[in-house]
């Protein structure tokens, strides 16, 4: 959703990027503060207005996530994420299929490595 958003943004730019009902400007604020606490963005002051600008790559951030999931709900364990993903993910065949495969490619590589 966020795609569009210059490398350089305001809360503003943040809030005019969701669709109607649009969050609370003290809500947006609270989470870019959150983020700003744990390291992942940081700001430039102009005046009264904030530019803030990412301090980590969205797949770093987003792995980090994805890590703290994986180890607060599944017991650490990637199999059991996986497992739970694909039995309560209502995924179509066509997407299991396409998991089937990435999974191959990796088993792949690791035989390979």
């Amino acid at each position: 959703m966020f795609s569009a958003l210059p490398p350089d943004f305001s809360s503003l730019n943040l809030i005019d990027a969701y669709p109607e009902p649009r969050p609370a400007a003290t809500t947006v604020a609270t989470l870019l503060k959150r983020m700003q606490d744990k390291g992942f963005v940081a700001y430039t002051q102009y005046g009264n207005s904030r530019e803030y600008y990412a301090l980590v790559k969205k797949a770093d951030y987003f792995s980090t996530h994805m890590s703290g999931i994986i180890r607060n709900f599944f017991g650490n364990s990637v199999l059991r994420f996986a497992s739970f993903f694909t039995e309560s993910g209502n995924l179509t065949e066509a997407e299991l299929r396409e998991l089937r495969n990435i999974v191959d490619k990796e088993i792949e590589k690791k035989k390979n490595d």
